[in-house]
């Protein structure tokens, strides 16, 4: 089975442990006095941030885990509280003592450590990276994040669907559509109600140019970080054209507020011609940055994951897909009469993951042509009711889960597991038998969001 969350909420008299898998959703209940767990780490590496993260959240007891380090707690947070149970209800805390975070390292000979961010020279998010390095070879990394801790779990209790959808949307802004439409898919679920075909195509084109944007940035970035700063060049200009069509369609850069239950119209002339034009753009650059030896001398066999090391890490999205792994949730029948095509690589190198993109790109610019519709259709919701209600949409980066439980109209618990939570768990698994310098291109041929992976 496949990992795809772990998380907790509070009961009145138990805390409820909810584990998500691809196949079943398993519950455990556990006694507040004394609330303990068993680790799944031992069959699933990347359930230990879930369970971290639930130790830190609820002070939920994880037994046998190889790491009980704090997770979202930083060193000046406070061990004693934890912000996720109903009783905590302050607006601020008073930091404790410092207490160092004893990072992983390797011993031996002439190994050094080098710690890079969490302030970095770019414009990124926050997030650290600790080497054990032996000259310029890269011995073992750890990742080290969650340094704004949001609390957007806590903010959303209490909230209507409709008053938490400005913050869901921005939870990470490069998967606003993503997450837009996780949340759409819950209140048709709480509501009983149905999508008209021609808004679903809508809303599918918006995710689909959601995806492009993603594919079109990368491809630029990732020979930048090579040192090609001309594929850089000419594929920003692409991805900046995409941006701008997702502002004319929506009204916003980042489609914030794109996904409602609206008619809209589209002038698919301007549409279909823009298409038109992307694609001769992006088959030229693809012929181009293809006959360039020396850059795909810095792809091959630089930061491989291999398909076994992919399924063990419950890894999603192009990570999963280059690795040789057949995951993607639009695998299923109404993207697949729209032109959805199954992509996989195997090598899971940068040059996999580099080729995914151009693949998907491909298809993307196919399925955006079948889902143009002249005009989406408005919906009436009928009467919310309460449940605890599931969605799951790939994301430009990969699988996204999203939880929402509705008590007397409001949300009592929501949970969101952005596809990074799991792939940057899998980052270090692609560093030995690298150098340094390749750290930035592993890491970029891998876009994981900083922003969605800390609430």
């Amino acid at each position: 089975m496949r990992l795809i969350a772990r998380y907790a909420k509070e009961c009145e008299a138990h805390f409820e442990i909810i584990t998500v898998w691809d196949t079943k959703i398993e519950k455990e209940s556990v006694p507040k006095h004394d609330p303990r767990i068993k680790t799944l780490t031992k069959q699933h590496p990347a359930a230990i941030w879930f369970e971290r993260k639930m130790h830190d959240d609820y002070g939920i007891i994880i037994e046998d885990a190889f790491d009980n380090r704090p997770l979202v707690h930083q060193e000046y947070f406070p061990s004693a509280i934890h912000p996720m149970q109903k009783a905590f209800q302050a607006k601020s805390i008073t930091p404790s003592d410092y207490k160092p975070y004893k990072y992983e390292t390797i011993g031996g000979d002439g190994v050094f450590e080098v710690a890079v961010g969490p302030i970095h020279a770019g414009i990124i998010e926050p997030g650290h990276f600790q080497f054990s390095q032996a000259g310029e070879d890269i011995l073992h990394q750890e990742v080290r994040h969650f340094y704004k801790y949001r609390a957007i779990e806590k903010m959303l209790e209490g909230k209507t669907l409709q008053a938490a959808k400005p913050i869901i949307e921005r939870i990470s802004g490069n998967e606003s559509i993503a997450y837009q439409i996780a949340w759409r898919d819950i209140v048709l679920q709480a509501t009983r109600s149905e999508l008209p075909e021609q808004s679903r195509k809508y809303h599918a084109l918006l995710l689909e140019l959601e995806r492009m944007i993603h594919h079109l940035t990368d491809l630029g970035f990732i020979p930048n970080d090579a040192g090609f700063g001309a594929a850089l060049a000419f594929a920003s200009k692409l991805s900046e054209e995409a941006r701008r069509q997702l502002q004319r369609l929506t009204g916003h850069r980042f489609g914030f507020g794109a996904i409602d239950f609206e008619s809209h119209t589209m002038q698919t002339e301007v549409w279909l011609h823009y298409l038109e034009t992307l694609e001769e753009e992006l088959a030229l650059f693809e012929a181009w940055i293809i006959d360039i030896p020396s850059l795909w001398d810095r792809f091959d066999t630089t930061g491989i994951l291999k398909a076994k090391k992919a399924k063990k890490y419950d890894t999603v999205g192009i990570i999963a897909r280059a690795s040789g792994l057949t995951l993607d949730r639009r695998d299923e029948p109404f993207y697949q009469t729209h032109g959805f095509v199954l992509q996989t690589e195997s090598s899971g190198d940068v040059a996999a993951r580099y080729k995914m993109r151009l693949k998907e790109a491909r298809n993307t610019l196919t399925m955006l042509r079948n889902f143009t519709v002249e005009t989406s259709e408005a919906i009436t919701l009928h009467t919310l009711q309460d449940g605890e209600y599931f969605s799951f949409v790939e994301s430009a980066i990969g699988e996204l889960f999203m939880s929402v439980e509705i008590k007397d109209g409001v949300i009592e618990r929501f949970f969101v597991r952005d596809p990074s939570f799991v792939n940057w768990q899998a980052l270090h698994l692609m560093m030995p038998d690298n150098i340094i310098a390749d750290f930035p291109l592993i890491n970029k041929s891998c876009d994981l969001s900083y922003a969605g992976n800390d609430l």
